[in-house]
């Protein structure tokens, strides 16, 4: 039977999307998780967007796409993974270096490899200017959106690579580490993004190689 959520917090609209979101779920992870884990993803995933989003109206999209991602992310973790190499980029607010090495990664690996990326203070959008530097290469970031990183995330993770969050980076023994020293287009235009972009393009060209991961 399919859930119907009536949840205090939310109103109408957004309690029958993420019903709808939680059916689709359902039905994709069916066989691997039980609908209550399936649920509990999706709705704590809501919450992490619900303290930072600017517009509520695209929460329960924004929460189902994420809990997808770690329902994947727990499925390899407990061995049911397709062999393929997950690579996890994170930055501080995942707004824009973090970001563009995601877009550079899935444009060149294709369905060779999968990639992620999350910030340790995760912003409510991406950096316009990032979004407009990436466009200049043909590779279109502006469906794309900030988020947080997950325990789940980083543990199915093979290389986890950190652009400038520190301490706040999180540290799982064992897990191969990378940390690229490229500068923070925060508060930067366009022409000032374009020289990070193809230092970010470069690296990720580079790790790819690593990987053994042709590059279209």
């Amino acid at each position: 039977m399919n859930p119907t959520y009536k949840r205090a917090d939310l109103n109408i609209d957004q309690n029958l999307a993420l019903t709808s979101s939680a059916r689709r779920l359902g039905e994709e992870f069916a066989g691997t998780f039980s609908a209550e884990t399936v649920e509990r993803f999706l709705h704590t995933s809501y919450d992490q967007f619900a303290s930072a989003a600017a517009i509520a109206t695209f929460l329960p999209l924004l929460a189902e796409r994420f809990a997808r991602q770690r329902l994947f992310a727990l499925a390899r973790v407990e061995g049911q993974g397709d062999g393929r190499p997950i690579v996890l980029f994170l930055c501080v607010h995942n707004a824009g270096r973090s970001q563009m090495a995601l877009g550079f990664f899935r444009h060149l690996a294709g369905e060779h490899a999968v990639a992620w990326s999350g910030g340790s203070e995760f912003t409510d959008r991406i950096n316009p200017a990032a979004v407009a530097a990436m466009a200049e290469a043909d590779i279109d970031i502006s469906g794309e959106f900030p988020k947080p990183w997950t325990e789940e995330i980083v543990r199915a993770a093979d290389v986890v690579v950190t652009m400038g969050c520190g301490d706040a980076c999180p540290l799982f023994p064992g897990k191969r580490y990378l940390d690229w020293d490229i500068a923070d287009p925060s508060g930067l235009n366009v022409e000032a993004v374009r020289p990070i972009r193809d230092e970010i393009e470069g690296r990720v060209r580079a790790l790819l190689g690593e990987l053994g991961v042709p590059a279209a």
